[in-house]
């Protein structure tokens, strides 16, 4: 899930531990251009605080004039999860800022239970896919342990939404490149962690943010427990340290695995896999290198740029035709 996401049910929970009065919102559909997709999650206070966002700020200017205190509004009301739809007219549209023909509807529940919040931060942050689901009947809130990720799903009395761990980035090799790498992971909601055993290397390095280590690049591989929402990429252009960490990883769950370096380069990279470690064309399959989309990129911010523009198209499922790719 996202870091935002994390940051919502983080506050939100805060909140309720504290006693205030606060409502969840989370956008369960969307037709046409939509500011937000079906999942993104909204945390209101009474008293007007917000984190998180449903729209680009119009809506909510309104909900927080509908539901809270701030600005002489009615106060936050008490009783069933709620559906509300914004843009459903031009008029909305215009009123709500939102594109030309985009709609989309909102699940409100009043006064989450804090310690249903309080269990799924918990259960998030061990790691653990969590499926939560919302009826709105009765208002009761379930958490059970999901096998593997789904879309958000309303049913007009039911939401069933799977909140998963953050995504996560390996970088294999500490430099200006994985500076900017680990620069824009983060702020896409990714937690980084860089390796790389070279001490003189790791000295220079001055992002905060993120988590080093030096061991060997194999067995940081390991102890990173790659799943489905982890990415792998080698940067340090020395097959002893780049080659150990993508024979591990090509062997993980990892959604991204790769490595920087010219086209000549990758395909000695491949040749000796195959050659000296028993691996095949096919197990080399999901192996990307060059990383990165073509964009003509010369500098390292821009070399940075096509490889996280390639790790997110991934990520979110976009087929990149061949020739946008180095791969």
């Amino acid at each position: 899930m996202e870091s935002t996401d994390i940051r919502v049910l983080c506050t939100l929970r805060d909140w309720r531990a504290e006693g205030q009065r606060a409502l969840l919102a989370t956008v369960i559909r969307t037709w046409g251009s939509a500011p937000r997709p079906a999942g993104a999650l909204m945390a209101l206070r009474e008293d007007g605080r917000v984190v998180g966002s449903v729209s680009g700020g119009c809506i909510e200017d309104d909900l927080i004039f509908r539901y809270t205190r701030a600005h002489d509004g009615p106060g936050m009301p008490a009783g069933l999860p709620q559906v509300v739809r914004y843009g459903v007219d031009a008029d909305d549209a215009h009123r709500f800022g939102l594109p030309c023909g985009g709609t989309l509807e909102i699940l409100l529940e009043f006064d989450p239970q804090q310690a249903s919040l309080e269990e799924l931060v918990h259960r998030l942050k061990q790691g653990e896919l969590v499926r939560r689901t919302v009826c709105c009947d009765d208002g009761r809130v379930t958490l059970e342990h999901a096998e593997a990720p789904q879309s958000l799903r309303f049913d007009g009395s039911r939401l069933t939404n799977i909140f998963g761990p953050e995504y996560r980035m390996l970088l294999i090799g500490a430099g200006i490149l994985a500076e900017y790498l680990s620069t824009m992971a983060l702020f896409n909601g990714f937690a980084v962690t860089l390796c790389d055993p070279r001490v003189e290397h790791m000295g220079a390095w001055s992002l905060l943010g993120v988590h080093k280590t030096t061991e060997m690049p194999d067995d940081a591989v390991v102890a990173f427990q790659p799943d489905r929402r982890s990415c792998i990429i080698a940067l340090s252009h020395d097959p002893k340290l780049d080659d150990l960490a993508l024979l591990e990883a090509i062997h993980s769950p990892a959604f991204y695995v790769g490595a920087i370096g010219s086209r000549r380069n990758n395909q000695r990279r491949r040749a000796r896999m195959i050659e000296y470690f028993d691996e095949t064309e096919a197990s080399l399959e999901n192996l990307r290198g060059p990383v990165g989309l073509y964009i003509g990129s010369k500098t390292p911010a821009e070399i940075a740029v096509s490889i996280m523009a390639e790790v997110l198209a991934v990520k979110n499922g976009v087929h990149l035709p061949r020739e946008l790719s180095f791969s």
